[in-house]
């Protein structure tokens, strides 16, 4: 084969030419590659994404019914707690006065009833896998409330023994905690007070318990206790017998009245004067004693014995020296 340099020349220059046009013709058909694997793919998720929604779409349409029915179920145990909850009150009335313990048995009641409902829901849905997850949750979940909340733990618990075992009931007369109130309700957390200036007072259960609780209801009587004072030259067993004349007057009780002498005082002779109401009710025993204080008034002042008024009596060493000239300026003017 003749070789010549003009030939080399001219071969060489057209392979270079071939190479150059060769290059972009390969990054166009890598180019075009990606963009169709990019759209594959692309292609592919929508597929997934559009069978996965078909697939839920389906089960909620084949799962309408029993959607239905737990909200159904849901719904009539809601309406059964309250039922239950309202007899369960009125039959406890019958055969128990503590209202406390009566309205705590009903909402446990309403409570476990709904509970009941919430769980048989659940199970309609077949989430019984759920159900066995929330049952084993309970137990942490609560351990984990009574640590982060210990005060208020402490006041349920203290909710639930005044409610059972505590002498105290709605509509009692007591004192607790400074306040001197009647009960209006005693729940889980706290028992409301009202005071006879028509103030609400809610007080901790934990607080009541733990404290000094006076009942001035629980025995259904109340003893009026007032001092009085008579001179020193009285007669004091007249002072008492007019005294318990005159509290018989105002009190219709078969008590007897006490009257007893307690000490001698700066300007007269103390005693105090005891009589029993037939009801601890606050507004009859404030009637009975101030009547009782008008009736000794009025018996004193009818048998000449005196209720003294305070006397000092002031002794000096020495003897006071008047000034005439300012006692005769004083009688002048």
């Amino acid at each position: 084969m003749l070789q010549h340099p003009l030939i080399d020349k001219f071969m060489g220059t057209d392979s270079t030419a071939q190479a150059a046009q060769t290059a972009p013709n390969d990054a166009a058909v890598m180019e075009e590659k990606e963009t169709t694997d990019h759209i594959d793919s692309a292609s592919e998720l929508v597929s997934e994404l559009s069978e996965k929604v078909l697939s839920w779409w389906d089960h909620l349409v084949l799962m309408l019914p029993n959607v239905f029915l737990a909200m159904v179920l849901l719904f009539a145990f809601t309406m059964l707690g309250k039922v239950m909850k309202n007899v369960s009150v009125r039959l406890l009335g019958r055969v128990s006065d503590n209202i406390a313990v009566n309205r705590l048995t009903g909402t446990l009641v309403h409570l476990t009833i709904l509970t009941l409902g919430v769980f048989s829901a659940l199970d309609v849905l077949n989430l019984d896998k759920t159900v066995t997850s929330l049952l084993a949750g309970v137990g942490v979940v609560g351990l984990a409330l009574g640590f982060a909340f210990q005060n208020t733990a402490t006041n349920l618990v203290s909710g639930l023994f005044m409610a059972t075992r505590y002498p105290m009931n709605v509509g009692d007369l007591v004192e607790t905690n400074g306040y001197f109130a009647t009960v209006e309700q005693v729940t889980l957390r706290y028992t409301t007070l009202r005071n006879f200036d028509g103030e609400l007072i809610v007080i901790p259960n934990k607080s009541i318990l733990e404290g000094p609780l006076v009942n001035y209801t629980e025995r259904k009587e109340r003893r009026v206790n007032l001092s009085v004072g008579v001179t020193y030259d009285a007669d004091l067993e007249k002072v008492q017998r007019v005294v318990k004349e005159a509290i018989r007057t105002c009190v219709d009780f078969d008590r007897p009245v006490a009257v007893q002498y307690e000490a001698f005082g700066d300007s007269s002779i103390n005693f105090v004067v005891r009589f029993w109401l037939p009801d601890s009710d606050h507004k009859r025993w404030l009637e009975a004693r101030s009547d009782a204080v008008i009736a000794i008034k009025k018996a004193f002042d009818r048998e000449g014995i005196t209720i003294p008024f305070p006397i000092r009596t002031l002794e000096f060493n020495t003897p006071l020296e008047m000034n005439k000239n300012s006692s005769s300026a004083q009688k002048e003017s």
